[in-house]
């Protein structure tokens, strides 16, 4: 039976010594053995977590990213207080699955936060993402106080030459960045690159100082080491908070990929958006962020 065959049916083969064996990724979270020479998964129809399950066993499986003893840090979209239904913040669910995998991975600590728009403890609570990473074992922290952040500067960006960092990041070995896919009322739409202005201090600059440029110069610091996008529920307009569950749709989809660029540009036509009118995109991909050609990508696309 081929591969492909295999993953239809929600498992996955694997060789040892030449022998096939089969992976059931939504029982035990077994990370696949097998390479992956996939540049991104696209995926639809599922659960949150269970398509995570799915795509990221595509992509080569959590220990492709995290390895035994590192520390992880996870970003989702915490910055709104609203309920999980208003799709302002990341899926929780997704957070929670994603965490499980990487301690699964071998990840010594996996560390969650955001530095939130609203209220921190209201966002974390109603959010319902504290309480996920938590029940999956991770570590919550505040983002909420200067204290936490550090100022570095770096080179390549037109507008942006240095911001004040939080510390997970600067200390983190791994570090996975997962928006929530959405409407934004500045930068048109917020995906992965814009979800950075949460791990920075001072976001007032980058409205200041043209925010679509500071949005695409901010990565050449560093740039995450896989992206997840959740469009499980995706605000379509009035965004990035949302005015009632109104503005939501039900997608049921994920994309997830290295390449911000790349990512940003897949999660715009997934919401019916053209990438040329998200300025950041066409930006970032001059600075050599990644690229915005998926011709260029082998991507997977599946649905559940």
């Amino acid at each position: 039976m081929k591969r492909r065959d295999f993953l239809k049916r929600g498992l996955s083969v694997g060789f040892v010594a030449g022998t096939a064996f089969t992976i059931n990724p939504y029982k035990n979270l077994i990370a696949s053995p097998l390479a992956s020479d996939y540049d991104m998964v696209a995926i639809r129809g599922g659960e949150a977590d269970s398509m995570f399950d799915r795509a990221i066993e595509e992509m080569g499986g959590m220990r492709k990213f995290v390895t035994k003893g590192q520390t992880v840090v996870v970003k989702p979209n915490i910055g709104w207080d609203a309920s999980p239904e208003r799709a302002a913040n990341t899926n929780p669910a997704l957070i929670k699955r994603i965490i499980q995998h990487c301690f699964n991975a071998g990840a010594k600590d996996v560390y969650v936060f955001d530095h939130t728009c609203n209220e921190w403890s209201k966002c974390y609570t109603n959010s319902q993402i504290e309480a996920a990473a938590k029940d999956a074992g991770a570590k919550v922290v505040m983002g909420n106080s200067e204290k936490y952040y550090q100022n570095v500067t770096f080179q390549g960006g037109k507008v942006m030459k240095d911001a004040k960092i939080h510390e997970l990041i600067l200390s983190s070995d791994v570090f996975i960045n997962v928006p929530v896919l959405k409407n934004h009322g500045g930068a048109n739409m917020t995906i992965t690159m814009k979800n950075l202005m949460g791990i920075v201090w001072d976001r007032k600059f980058w409205h200041a100082n043209d925010l679509n440029q500071c949005i695409a110069d901010f990565p050449l610091y560093r740039k995450p080491d896989l992206n997840i996008v959740d469009a499980y529920r995706v605000m379509k307009r009035n965004g990035p908070r949302g005015v009632s569950n109104d503005d939501v749709i039900t997608m049921k989809a994920q994309l997830i990929t290295t390449d911000m660029v790349a990512a940003d540009t897949a999660a715009c036509k997934l919401f019916g958006k053209d990438p040329d009118e998200v300025k950041y995109i066409a930006m970032a991909e001059q600075l050599g962020v990644g690229t915005s050609d998926l011709s260029k990508l082998n991507i997977s696309r599946i649905k559940v």
